[in-house]
């Protein structure tokens, strides 16, 4: 079976237990997305499959075969930032850094549903345009856990890239 991950073509061969977190850092040596939890309760495992934010932890490699992949190592590079990266190290929205691979991820992924129009359970109108708040990120990004406490600036890198791209 194929995974196009960032793009390029990858064969899973192994043990159809093994997660996909464990396929990206064992054995295609991804090691940006961190393994936290294993329960899918933290986040920092967050991935993109064709658009979509997911705990690779919690899904199994085989059950992408043909899915488009992103990981952090996706996004940007160091000499091209992704927007959400630039903005992460703008405002210092990282301390052990650990988390940071899937919070980029998942606000990366909440940008788009935004965009598209997905209201969240803070969201005053269902029907009209949402207006992203620093209440609507941190209920979007609520799956993503920073144990340092940086959620400020992780909040103020989010808003920061949001108001850029309109």
């Amino acid at each position: 079976m194929k995974l196009s991950i960032n793009g390029e073509q990858r064969a899973f061969e192994g043990d159809t237990r093994t997660s996909l977190l464990d396929f990206l850092r064992r054995d295609c040596g991804l090691t940006g997305t961190k393994k936290g939890c294993d329960h899918g309760q933290c986040g920092a495992c967050t991935v993109l499959i064709n658009g979509v934010r997911i705990n690779s932890c919690l899904t199994l490699a085989v059950m992408h075969d043909g899915d488009e992949i992103t990981t952090i190592e996706g996004l940007g590079t160091m000499d091209q930032m992704h927007p959400l990266q630039a903005a992460f190290v703008s405002h210092d929205g990282y301390q052990c850094g650990y988390c940071t691979p899937g919070q980029i991820c998942s606000a990366k992924a909440m940008l788009d549903e935004l965009a598209g129009g997905w209201a969240s359970f803070v969201s005053s109108d269902l029907e009209g345009e949402v207006r992203l708040t620093r209440e609507e990120v941190a209920e979007r990004m609520s799956g993503n856990i920073c144990r340092c406490g940086a959620y400020p600036n992780i909040v103020d890198a989010i808003l920061e890239v949001a108001e850029s791209s309109k």
